[in-house]
This record gives C-alpha cells, sequence and structure tokens, in this order.
C-alpha cells in the first residue's frame, strides 16, 4: 500500500525521519506531552533509537507502533507529523 512506511531512520532523540512506498517522505516529531503510558519508554533516547520497520509500520521493542495510514496523511499534507 502507498502509506506502507519502508524506511525509518531517528534524526534527534524525539524525531523520525520516515519514507513511504510512494516515496513520500517526511518527519515524526514527538512532544513530551505524548510521552506517556506505553509511549512512556521512548523518552529513553536508546530504546527511541532503535525504531525499525516491520511489515509496513514504525516500531519498537515492546510491542510499540504507530498507525501508518495516520501518518502517512499527516506527512502528505503537512510534511510533518507532530504527536502531541
Amino acid at each position: 500500500m502507498e502509506y506502507d512506511v519502508v524506511e525509518v531512520r531517528p534524526l534527534t532523540p524525539m524525531t523520525l525521519q520516515v519514507r513511504f512506498a510512494d516515496g513520500t517522505a517526511g518527519q515524526v516529531r514527538f512532544e513530551p506531552s505524548h510521552l506517556t503510558g506505553v509511549f512512556e519508554a521512548l523518552k529513553d533516547p536508546i530504546i527511541f533509537a532503535r525504531a525499525r520497520v516491520v511489515a509496513g509500520a514504525v516500531t519498537w521493542p515492546g510491542d510499540l507502533d504507530l498507525a501508518p495510514d495516520a501518518m502517512y496523511a499527516e506527512i502528505k499534507s503537512h510534511g510533518e507529523w507532530v504527536l502531541r
């Protein structure tokens, strides 16, 4: 699908660069207020840096992942997806 993530690269402790199957690319930026609950583990820069692509989605250890369709829509429209 066009919104399958094919590449992810951590840029800073709270920002990722992603590229989708159709070539669309942009950034995903986490604001500290989003790092609660299951996402609290991503406050650790070592864990955040372990982002990878599995089955078209950005994932981390511990069954954390991001919805690729929502990410695609925001990046396609704004060049960035800010998680608040």
